[in-house]
């Protein structure tokens, strides 16, 4: 699979199938995420990862699902993540992790997408209590959270504008979300 292909696949799922993910296949994400470039080369990115249901059921009360999918309250019961990356600043060796954090995020989703596994990044959470019910160490900030599995839902590019509406879902529960045409992204000033 090529590059043009995994990102066409490296969608925002937010429904999932409910085969287990393991340790290893989080692990063998997380090789390919320490590989990323770092500003600095500091490398203040921690990964706390699960994928036993009873720490996932620690993690999902405190995250934000799709806001422009609302009232939707997030994947139900059998459509649930089955496991989770959370992404971790180490305050220790500095605060610049901004980028760091998104290209590992994106790292970690294209190579789960390159094996048949799909994610959403998620940045809306509620970080104390998310932060008290991991027990995680005041030095450790939560940057995002990586919801897991294999995708239980299809996502469909459509050619478009979302500043008035990011994305929806049809009547047959397809998930539609528009991107910008090359032709708005360009910017080429008349003296260039």
């Amino acid at each position: 699979m090529n590059l043009s292909e995994l990102l066409r696949l490296s969608r925002s799922y937010r429904r999932f199938q409910q085969q287990p993910l393991d340790e290893n296949t989080l692990l063998g994400w997380l090789r390919l995420a320490r590989l990323c470039p770092s500003a600095a080369n500091r490398q203040p990115l921690k990964y706390l990862l699960t994928w036993r249901p009873d720490q996932n059921a620690r993690i999902f009360p405190h995250l934000r699902w799709a806001a422009a999918l609302a009232p939707w309250p997030g994947p139900g019961e059998g459509e649930r993540p089955v496991g989770y990356i959370v992404i971790l600043g180490d305050s220790r060796l500095g605060r610049r992790w901004d980028w760091d954090c998104g290209i590992a995020a994106q790292t970690i989703l294209l190579a789960a997408a390159e094996q048949g596994w799909g994610g959403c990044m998620l940045g809306s959470i509620d970080h104390a209590a998310l932060h008290a019910a991991l027990t995680l160490p005041k030095h450790l900030e939560i940057l995002l959270v990586l919801a897991l599995g294999k995708p239980g839902e299809t996502v469909q590019i459509e050619e478009g504008s979302p500043d008035e509406r990011p994305y929806w879902r049809d009547q047959q529960g397809v998930h539609h979300v528009p991107k910008r045409p090359l032709s708005e992204l360009r910017v080429q000033p008349p003296d260039f």
